[in-house]
């Protein structure tokens, strides 16, 4: 029997903790308001379109590998991530640095120069705020979720900065949605996973909030005012009721994590979240 060589066998593993590393699945969403932002701006120029996904998929793959590499003895402490690839030690610190640095810089540049300069700056924006800004914040304030809701709102920005090549009313639109729709969405994560980010040394408000009612009433109070916003003409235009009746629908999943604040409501809110945001990109798209 001819022997598999050891790296052709480690192969496949190694590029699922590279993507494991760059939280592929985060990235997709990114992406997904990428393009939302830039077609909301009413540009079809499919090619400018692909530039900027290839260039913000580098970047914020680029972004999460540095998070992990900064937040890798955190990781550690935590049940839901003591077997990423850092911790579990599958790819060794100096290397993940390097990988994340490296697309970092390539992802920039590509925007750069195959989109414009105002799309590659809000790009090293995002990644900066979140590292240098956002990440520390974790350990030191709960308001870290609303500031870190900042850089991960970006992204939408940049789709229509990469489509128009200036700052437009209809970018800040894509931003406040995206803005205000991770308030509700990572308030049922952290309340789901509490005792984690508890142990790991996070301040998180649900780590803070026994009772969870400080962070079920963050939920509503972001989930109200994502439904105020969809209830602007300029926001969803045509598709607007559309818009009004899924934000709704997340109202009133924050409002029953209130009443009964368990993992399982926290979850239902958190998936409902999921849905939402590809139904309002969609319909941000479409209106």
């Amino acid at each position: 029997m001819t022997a598999i060589p050891l790296a052709a066998r480690r192969s496949p593993l190694a590029i699922r903790d590279y993507l494991e590393l760059s939280k592929s699945r985060i990235v997709l969403m990114v992406l997904i308001t990428t393009a939302a932002g830039f077609l909301f701006a009413g540009s079809r120029d499919f090619i400018l379109l692909l530039n900027t996904l290839i260039g913000t998929a580098l970047v914020a793959a680029g972004t999460n590998a540095l998070n992990q590499y900064v937040e890798r003895e955190y990781d550690a402490r935590m049940r839901r991530t003591r077997l990423r690839p850092l911790p579990d030690a599958r790819i060794a610190p100096r290397t993940a640095l390097l990988f994340a640095w490296t697309i970092s810089v390539i992802g920039t540049i590509y925007l750069a120069l195959a989109v414009n300069w105002l799309t590659a700056l809000l790009g090293a924006f995002t990644l900066t705020s979140y590292i240098f800004i956002y990440t520390p914040l974790k350990r030191a304030s709960s308001l870290c979720t609303i500031i870190g809701a900042v850089p991960g709102a970006v992204p939408a920005l940049m789709g229509w900065t990469a489509a128009t090549g200036a700052f437009g009313f209809g970018g800040w639109i894509a931003f406040a949605i995206v803005f205000l729709w991770q308030l509700p969405h990572f308030m049922a994560i952290s309340w789901m996973y509490r005792e984690d980010y508890e142990r790991a040394g996070f301040v998180m408000l649900a780590v803070r909030d026994a009772e969870g009612k400080a962070t079920a009433r963050q939920a509503i109070l972001y989930s109200v005012a994502l439904l105020a916003l969809s209830a602007l003409p300029q926001a969803f235009g045509q598709a607007r009721l559309p818009a009004i009746a899924a934000a709704a629908v997340l109202v009133v999943m924050s409002i029953a994590f209130l009443l009964n604040r368990s993992n399982r409501t926290a979850r239902r809110l958190f998936m409902t979240s999921n849905i939402y945001l590809l139904v309002a990109m969609a319909l941000l798209i479409l209106g």
